[in-house]
């Protein structure tokens, strides 16, 4: 396909080396992306990975005055705009350090948002603190979405009367992304459906990619020896390890088996202490940071991966396509994305019934350690057919490629709003 029959995207975005998913995420969908459209990186970021060049030209944007026609010129031999539409994509997770500038470019910037956490309050209060996010944006954005009550209750939160997370769970704050928005792109149902039901901006939903190994792993879990249990990546309370380590604890005189926890922790002195407590110590070890290659091979070793949320906001979850791609079985909570999985590629568990859920799925698998087999190969067959970067590279530059048509709704909702 020529330059002049792509579309011309500006992709917004942590990049590497930026130690955030996002970051990596682009990075995964480079080269597919650089062939559906005509393509410009651009971030905040004072540094990153050369390689990039090889896929497409790389611009740094200040977000406070980066202006539409910054877009337009950039990269344009003769020094003057294009005919067809400049696309902006801004791609907003929920880290103030990778995303605070951002959210104030989108509070300005018509542009096409890339939801990747519906939860965004926590963030923006973090910004907020570090002066990267005006208050005075967000309390107006608050009273336009959520009126006087909403208002009322993050003003709660900044004078100490209620937690962030309570305000969370209440408002997650997606809305917050919308101001200038002129689509948002998701990768669940809850969320595309939660910014479909604002009715002020087309919403679409597109499966979270990733690359396949070349591949399935050539994998024969063992019969013979310990249960392979792995936890790994960013892990925070509601990865529920905590609850993992007490199903855990009670067995351990019945069943074999061996916990491997590879990641950062959110308190590594507090989990050190619950292994301890519950006599976990010659059952459970806390790796740290891996390469990715180690994380690859206990993978393909696991029986089991435990990849539970509660709570949930809906986020798409990175961590399975991992999993997926290992063919290896996971277990997770029946809410949110993960609800809405084909029941034969995870095992599902309800979070009420947490500890004996767990309890009944491991002594299964102790019993007959193949019985995951199934589910790990379906799991990987959903990855190759629903979630590679090909695939997800088309459905951008079909967006893309509605951005003109979309603009003219999301003008018309705005216009409606203001005159009601």
């Amino acid at each position: 396909m020529s330059h002049a029959h792509k579309p011309r995207v500006h992709w917004v975005s942590p990049l590497p080396k930026a130690q955030t998913d996002i970051a990596h995420y682009t990075r995964r969908i480079l080269p597919e992306l650089a062939e559906a459209t005509d393509l410009t990186l651009w971030t905040d970021a004072p540094d990153w990975d050369r390689e990039l060049y090889d896929f497409a030209p790389v611009r740094r944007l200040d977000p406070d005055r980066v202006t539409p026609r910054d877009f337009a010129m950039a990269g344009r031999a003769d020094g003057r705009p294009g005919q067809g539409p400049e696309v902006v994509f801004v791609n907003i997770g929920n880290a103030w350090p990778f995303h605070s500038g951002f959210m104030r470019m989108i509070q300005r910037i018509p542009s096409i948002v890339i939801l990747h956490d519906m939860a965004i309050q926590e963030f923006c209060f973090d910004a907020m603190e570090r002066d990267k996010f005006p208050r005075d944006v967000y309390e107006a954005n608050m009273l336009r979405w959520h009126g006087e009550a909403g208002l009322a209750a993050a003003r709660d939160v900044f004078e100490e009367r209620r937690t962030r997370g309570d305000l969370t769970e209440e408002i997650p704050g997606f809305e917050l992304a919308l101001t200038q928005a002129i689509s948002v792109l998701t990768h669940t149902p809850v969320a595309r459906d939660a910014v479909a039901a604002t009715d002020t901006v087309p919403a679409y939903l597109l499966d979270l990619p990733f690359r396949p190994s070349a591949q399935p792993p050539e994998v024969i879990r063992s019969g013979i020896g310990p249960l392979r249990l792995v936890q790994f990546g960013y892990t925070g309370p509601n990865r529920r390890l905590q609850k993992v380590l007490e199903a855990l604890a009670p067995l351990r005189g019945e069943v074999d088996f061996q916990l491997d926890v590879m990641g950062s922790l959110w308190d590594a002195g507090y989990i050190r202490q619950r292994i301890q407590e519950l006599g976990l110590t010659h059952h459970v070890t806390l790796h740290g940071f891996v390469e990715e290659a180690e994380l690859d091979a206990r993978l393909a070793a696991a029986h089991l991966v435990f990849n539970l949320r509660y709570p949930s906001m809906g986020e798409a979850s990175g961590s399975q396509m991992r999993i997926w791609n290992a063919a290896a079985a996971s277990v997770v909570t029946n809410l949110g994305w993960y609800a809405d999985l084909p029941e034969d590629t995870v095992f599902r568990i309800e979070q009420e019934d947490e500890i004996p859920a767990l309890q009944a799925l491991i002594r299964q698998l102790a019993a007959d350690p193949a019985a995951a087999r199934s589910v790990g190969m379906a799991g990987r067959a959903r990855l190759e057919e629903r979630h590679t970067p090909a695939r997800y590279a088309a459905a951008v530059a079909e967006v893309a490629g509605r951005f003109t048509q979309d603009a003219a709704t999301a003008l018309k909702a705005r216009a409606r709003d203001k005159s009601s």
